[in-house]
């Protein structure tokens, strides 16, 4: 599969989205016909774009992995985007949210590989191994898309809707956790919102992993010891807004949280 002029503008028209904060319409509006993988190769020269100017790949993203969200979609596999260095936020940070378009927030167990991974064959046992910690995440997802109104080329195109992540500040080893069962509390403005646990990442967040792996294969891409890999929301999305307090707490591994100033 090779790119073209085409993938190249519509990349393009995303980039200059996200860079003056202006949203545009669906892709898939005007081109119906938009494939998932035309839209992977718009979401690798969107890469090329924002490494071009001067932005480092510290990892990969998983959407799409709750049965729910599928459906609303008409897909039957997750989707994928990249993380980059100024993506990355600490815990107790604060996010401009006028940096912003339209960001939701979801909680997330990230995953910081000691070992490459790289498909096809990669198994739970795999990722697992290839694991060096997890910490509790807040994905801060956003969508160069005028009001969400998505379909799933719209969204793979679009960098599977990334925008940043906050990580906890406590690495805990993968062993002795039963990160499918681990349960997640998400708070805004010190009221509950929602609960989840692992298992709502494609039966288990390893597992959700070692898809991705096994999904690049088919673009010579691998997971590099040292990423982030973050397996997908166990939980709905929240919206957020200036002046919001997002908490996250996960059982056995803490919490992490964020503010939007």
């Amino acid at each position: 599969m090779i790119a073209t002029e085409k993938h190249r503008e519509l990349a393009s028209q995303l980039y200059r989205a996200d860079q003056e904060r202006t949203p545009i319409s669906p892709l898939t509006e005007a081109y119906p016909d938009l494939s998932a993988e035309d839209a992977y190769l718009i979401q690798l020269e969107w890469v090329r774009l924002q490494q071009q100017a001067g932005h480092r790949i510290v990892g990969k993203k998983i959407g799409l992995t709750s049965k729910p969200m599928q459906q609303m979609m008409g897909v039957n596999e997750p989707d994928y985007g990249h993380l980059f260095d100024h993506m990355v936020l600490s815990d107790q940070d604060v996010m401009q949210a006028a940096e912003l378009l339209q960001p939701r927030i979801e909680a997330e167990v990230a995953f910081i590989l000691k070992h490459d991974l790289k498909g096809p064959g990669v198994t739970v046992a795999d990722v697992l191994s290839a694991t060096d910690y997890v910490v509790p995440s807040i994905e801060i997802i956003d969508s160069r898309i005028s009001d969400w109104k998505i379909k799933l080329p719209d969204t793979i195109a679009d960098n599977g809707s990334s925008a940043r992540v906050v990580l906890g500040s406590k690495p805990m080893p993968v062993d002795g956790l039963d990160l499918q069962l681990m349960g997640m509390v998400l708070e805004k403005n010190g009221q509950q919102i929602s609960t989840g646990a692992g298992a709502a990442a494609l039966g288990h967040p390893a597992y959700a992993i070692a898809w991705l792996a096994n999904k690049l294969a088919a673009y010579d891409i691998g997971l590099h010891a040292g990423e982030i890999i973050l397996p997908g929301a166990v939980a709905k999305a929240v919206p957020v807004e200036k002046g919001d307090h997002i908490t996250v707490r996960f059982s056995e591994i803490g919490s992490v949280s964020v503010t939007f100033g």
